[in-house]
């Protein structure tokens, strides 16, 4: 929900095992009720602005149908809040939805607003093939203690980046990017300086 999911690294799919799901999704809930306030920047309280354009809100609306004529339950927000059309009108309430099936635009595409789709798995071969399952790979995020597991799922995850145990993975002194179709190349450590130079190939003959 970070600047109302409108990052490039933001999570587009939550993916918690079947034996906690449930809880998770009831805690996540009552944590986004008590701590996401939308409205206007300045004013007291709030900490969940609007969505750049109309043309987002609209993404994320026909994302939000198709997913739910599907079948997938919305289970928080999911609605432009009333009241705020006054000051732009491209708000947007943080929006949890369960049930969503893998074949949506909304499991496929980047969204890029504030949609939280989570899905429930069984196993972790089975997660990781179904997060693998798209065309995008910039970054992707899971939590373990097992540190045999954290190597090993690290590397298999088809990303540029990898956050272990947190969300927060930008820095300067670390290489950004990409794989698929998130695009070629680093930026930032040593290794985006490979971006700027040009290598040359010289053969001489003795």
């Amino acid at each position: 929900f970070r600047n109302s999911g409108q990052t490039c690294v933001c999570a587009n799919r939550v993916y918690v095992h079947e034996s906690v799901y449930d809880e998770f999704v009831n805690r996540f809930v009552d944590l986004i009720k008590q701590r996401m306030h939308v409205g206007h920047g300045l004013a007291e309280g709030v900490n969940f602005g609007p969505m750049i354009t109309e043309r987002g809100m609209h993404k994320i609306e026909d994302q939000l149908k198709r997913a739910v004529d599907s079948g997938a339950r919305i289970v928080l927000g999911g609605n432009r809040p009333k009241g705020l059309a006054s000051i732009g009108g491209h708000f947007f309430e943080p929006t949890v939805i369960v049930d969503v099936s893998d074949d949506v635009p909304m499991t496929c595409e980047e969204t890029f607003g504030p949609l939280c789709p989570i899905y429930k798995f069984a196993s972790e071969d089975e997660v990781i093939k179904r997060a693998n399952n798209v065309d995008v790979g910039l970054a992707g995020y899971f939590f373990s203690r097992d540190i045999s597991r954290v190597f090993r799922v690290a590397e298999a995850l088809e990303v540029g980046m990898v956050g272990v145990n947190t969300g927060a993975i930008s820095t300067e002194v670390a290489p950004f990017g990409g794989v698929k179709e998130s695009g070629v190349g680093r930026e930032g450590s040593r290794y985006g300086i490979d971006e700027y130079l040009n290598i040359k190939y010289l053969n001489i003959s003795l």
